[in-house]
């Protein structure tokens, strides 16, 4: 491989806190959050543009000239393929599930399930399932489930549901399903449920592009959760 000095992006690991907001602008798919840091995935993916310059708030992105091989649009464009076309790994655990209508009709309390169906991982999904037409969506990051203390009595009843995590998981890919989500089923509204931490803001604008790529008008709402369990419109 040939290595010639040119422009390429640089990440201070030191300053990288992981919030993932550089990802989402990234049109080449070379930044990834790997170990809980933002990294290049593949030198050739990296154009050295900085389109994602601005949007890291410990400004720990620059922009460096130093030795690496030709950015490769065609090498992009196949990786960009392989990523969506990708295959979930399988196993008995993401069989999908429609639910009990008894669950979905569970009193107010948190004593009973309200959960609809099965699997709930954005990553483990699938795009088209009858428990997302005519569906009130709910996009809560992981930690929701443990902070909020009446998940399933007020934040999760009647609702369909997916978690993720933008720090450690593929943004890139939660955008693409998501918006394919939006836009494959008929969805009357979404809900999105962070928590009050910098690095959960990245899944706020997952939804927002997912929202924008789907090229619905679909109502929603962010909610963010306290550490201390209380909830609050953003």
């Amino acid at each position: 491989m040939v290595m010639v000095k040119r422009k390429i992006v640089k990440i201070d690991e030191e300053k990288c806190n992981g919030c993932g907001q550089c990802i989402p602008n990234c049109a080449e798919g070379a930044l990834k959050i790997i170990d809980g840091k933002a990294k290049i995935v593949n030198d050739v993916y990296c154009d050295g543009l900085g389109a994602c310059l601005g949007h890291c708030p410990e400004d720990a992105i620059s922009i460096i000239e130093r030795e690496a091989p030709d950015f490769d649009e065609e090498a992009v464009h196949d990786y960009l393929k392989s990523q969506l076309e990708a295959p979930v790994f399988s196993c008995p655990a993401t069989q999908t599930l429609t639910l009990q209508e008894k669950n979905v009709e569970a009193s107010s309390t948190s004593s009973k399930s309200t959960l609809r169906h099965w699997p709930v991982q954005l990553n483990l999904v699938p795009i088209k399932a009858p428990f997302w037409d005519d569906a009130d969506l709910l996009l809560m990051a992981d930690c929701v489930s443990v902070a909020y203390p009446d998940l399933h009595g007020k934040l999760l009843k009647g609702k369909s549901v997916m978690i993720g995590c933008p720090k450690f998981d593929d943004s890139r890919h939660y955008i693409e399903k998501l918006t394919e989500i939006l836009k494959q089923n008929n969805v009357h509204s979404l809900t999105v449920a962070i928590m009050d931490v910098l690095c959960c803001n990245g899944l706020g604008r997952i939804a927002e592009l997912a929202l924008d790529g789907s090229g619905k008008m679909i109502p929603s709402q962010r909610l963010v959760i306290t550490v201390q369990g209380e909830v609050r419109r953003a």
